[in-house]
Parts: structure tokens; sequence; C-alpha cells
């Protein structure tokens, strides 16, 4: 099973579509050697305490800079020696290369939640749990730690995190007279609407951006996965539930109808889109307005049209909060001192100044409570949002009702799969409802290869 998965995981790619874990997150360029791993003599940054033991660390955030000098200068008992490789699917294909050879890799390593599974079950990652876990574990919430663990063991320290919600254009939504919608059928009410008067369209349906649908169908009541690492060779798979269909068929049939475009997201013509008013909402992650920012949008004749409001429920009664995008810091297995990069897991991007440098610059929304609690974020008035009390309206609230998902030990392929399922709906060859039974089919059969029992 783990040979097969191996070389899965070693065709890693940009599918991370942006990380989703950071809007910047592809600004950053590898320096100070192309590889780093466990040595030390090709750090990007400069140490300065030589005296002190160094831990080896990959990463990418745009401020790891910052960050790093920032650990390096409060601790007396370590110092990180800090390499970029790439950001995402670089990152993840030089890391499988160095888990398939068993040297190479760094002490510590950014990573995404959801890929966290597929180098687990390789073996490549410490459980932390034993290095300090107690000492921080009120640092974060139950769904933050529950996203960085497989089991009861803890394979990360998460560093940020995407509760989702609902952007919109409040000069489309005042020239058609329309209301935040507070639930999936108020939205679809309001983009018949729209479309009857002749207006643009009111969201898209993206292939490319499956883990959208997947947070989607989770807050419908989808459990995609379930995997106890205790039993490592057994996985539930249920994607073809009827909560998974009945958001696919939603989709298609706002697709269908002529209500939603369906335009891969991230592409310079969905920016473009976004600019010039082509769509009037943008189902995302507390990260994009830094994304969007940095992309152009909500500058010029755009200032001040953007406002966000709740995601939109099945339930308005019972609302569920989804996720999407987050990104950890993870002990290797090739880690020469694992208590020591441990410390430097649980430490770095962990104290106020670089917390406070992330979010304010829209690098990360911040997961440790610290930042996520204090007053100078919750009531930040955020200029994209012309000057709404964005995390106290909406995100902060979205983030304090996640309870965190399960993931696959082979995330990538799924996503893949349910790209190629949204594809087939979006083209019309299938409905939503076949789609998902197709993907189930597809999903299982790979897993049986891979050597899993199927649940």
């Amino acid at each position: 099973m783990k040979k097969s998965l191996f070389v899965t995981a070693a065709m890693l790619t940009a599918a991370t579509a942006l990380a989703a874990c950071s809007p910047d997150a592809g600004k950053g360029t590898a320096s100070g050697g192309t590889e780093g791993g466990n040595n030390a003599s090709s750090c990007t940054n400069t140490i300065t305490k030589k005296d002190l033991p160094v831990v080896t660390m990959w990463g990418w955030y745009p401020n790891t800079q910052l960050v790093v000098d920032n650990f390096n200068k409060q601790n007396n008992e370590v110092q990180v020696c800090w390499t970029n490789v790439g950001q995402g699917g670089d990152e993840y294909q030089k890391f499988q290369t160095a888990i398939s050879a068993g040297t190479g890799a760094p002490d510590v390593i950014m990573v995404e939640m959801d890929r966290i599974p597929t180098f687990q079950i390789q073996n490549a990652l410490v459980d932390i749990k034993k290095y300090g876990y107690d000492a921080v574990k009120a640092n974060y919430s139950e769904g933050a730690w529950k996203d960085v663990s497989v089991g009861d063991a803890v394979y990360g320290v998460p560093v940020d995190g995407g509760p989702m919600a609902m952007i919109y254009r409040k000069d489309i939504f005042d020239k058609y007279k329309i209301t935040p919608p507070k639930t999936w059928a108020e939205y679809e009410q309001a983009a018949q609407k729209v479309k009857d008067a002749g207006g643009p369209n009111f969201g898209d349906f993206g292939s490319n951006v499956a883990a959208v649908t997947m947070a989607l169908q989770i807050q419908k009541g989808a459990t995609p996965f379930t995997y106890d690492p205790a039993q490592p060779k057994s996985i539930g798979i249920k994607l073809n539930d009827q909560a998974s269909k009945d958001v696919l068929d939603y989709w298609g049939g706002l697709a269908k109808k002529g209500l939603v475009g369906t335009q891969d997201q991230f592409t310079p013509e969905y920016i473009a889109g976004v600019i010039n008013g082509k769509y009037a909402t943008y189902i995302s992650a507390a990260w994009a307005p830094g994304y969007l920012t940095g992309a152009g949008v909500g500058k010029g004749k755009d200032t001040g049209k953007f406002a966000v409001a709740p995601l939109p429920q099945w339930d308005a009664a019972n609302p569920v909060h989804v996720n999407w995008g987050g990104s950890a810091f993870s002990v290797t297995s090739q880690a020469k001192n694992p208590e020591l990069a441990a410390k430097v897991a649980y430490g770095i991007y962990a104290d106020d100044a670089s917390l406070t440098d992330g979010w304010t610059n829209q690098i990360i929304f911040p997961l440790n409570l610290k930042a996520l609690k204090s007053p100078e974020f919750v009531d930040l008035k955020v200029q994209f949002f012309d000057g709404q009390q964005a995390n106290k309206e909406v995100y902060v609230p979205a983030a304090d009702g996640y309870k965190g998902v399960t993931y696959s030990p082979f995330g990538q392929y799924y996503f893949d799969a349910l790209t190629k399922q949204i594809s087939a709906i979006i083209d019309g060859s299938v409905s939503g409802a076949e789609a998902a039974d197709r993907l189930q089919e597809d999903v299982v059969n790979y897993a049986k290869e891979q050597g899993f029992t199927v649940q």
C-alpha cells in the first residue's frame, strides 16, 4: 500500500491553487540553497546566536524572514535555519523526494493541513503530542487542532485558516435591491432576480476549486472520509451520500440556468471578471481579501464596492461553519532532535509581533487565539470592505464555529477526481447525482488499488 502511495504523493502539484492559506504565498522564491534539508549552512536568514543548536525549516509565507528573525531573537534555546524551496506543490515534491531517499528533509516543514495525512501515512511526520502539546493546547480551537491531527495524534501546529463566507458587490446588490441571502434557497432566488433583470452572474462554479465544493458538501452534512491510523489499511469513503449529491445538483442547476458562471478561478479571466463586475458574489475564505487586493481587485473604480456576509446556510436555524485552506508547521521524521524541532513548531509564528504582522498585512487569518480574540483584530475596520468590521461580523464567528474535518491520505487524487466530475457537470454530460456516483466508484477503486479496505 505505502509503496503505491509514495508514487502518488510524488505527483503533488500546483493543484494547491494558491494554497488557500496565504494570499501572497506564491511570491516567495527559493534562496540560500535549493534543497536545504538538514543542512544548516544554507540558511536564507542570518543566525546571530551561533552557540545554540539549530533546527532547519522549510516554509513559504511571504513574511517568513520576519517570523524567523522574531523567533531567533526571542529564543535562547534553539535557532531556526530557514530555506524557501518553493510554495505548496513545489515544496511537497522536494519533500516527497526526501521521504523516498530517507534523507534531505528539514527538521520542520510548513504544510497545508489537508496534506498532513498524505505524509503521515508514510511515517514522514512526527506525533508532537508528547513534546509540549498540553502547554499550548488552549492557544487554538478544537477545530484547528482536529485539522492537524490524524486520529488522536497531532502532526502539526496550526497557523492560519480559511473560515468561509460570501463576499459580494455592494453596487450590484444595491442596483438590483438584493439583501445578502441567509440560505442557499435565497441565494438562488436572488440569482434568478438579477438574471431576470439582465444583470451579471451571481457567482461562479469553477471546476478548479474542488476544495470549495468539498467544504460546501460538508456544510450540507456530508462526511467524505473517516480514517483512523490505528487501522491504517481501512478507510471510510462516502462521496455519493444524499448531501453530496444535493450540493452538486444545486450548483450544477445554477450553472445550467445561467445563474452562475463556470470560469476557473485564480485565472486572469476570472479576476478580470471580478474587477469588471461580472460576478455579484464570491464564495471564498478569510484569506480572499488579501488575495484579491494583491490581484488588483478593490482598487481604482472598484474601491469601496465590496462587502462580506456570512456563508449562506442550508438551514438558517442550524448554521454549519466550514473552512477552505490553512497551514501548519510539522516536525519531520528526519528531524535530528524531534523534541527541539517541536519547540520550534510550537513557537514559530506564535509570538505577538509575527501574528500581528501576518494579519495586518493580510498574509494570514490567524488561528492562534491570542490574535484571533485580540480587540485589535476583532474590531479591525477592513479597508477592502470599505471599513466594514468583517472579522467581528463574519470571519471570527465562522472560525469559532468550525469543528474541523477528517482528510484522506490521498487527498490530491480525490481533489483531481472531483475536479473531473465537476467539469462533467458543467459540460452537461452528467447530473450532480450521477457525478457523485462516478466519483465514489473512482475513488473507492483507487483506494483499493493502494491496498485499503474500504468501509
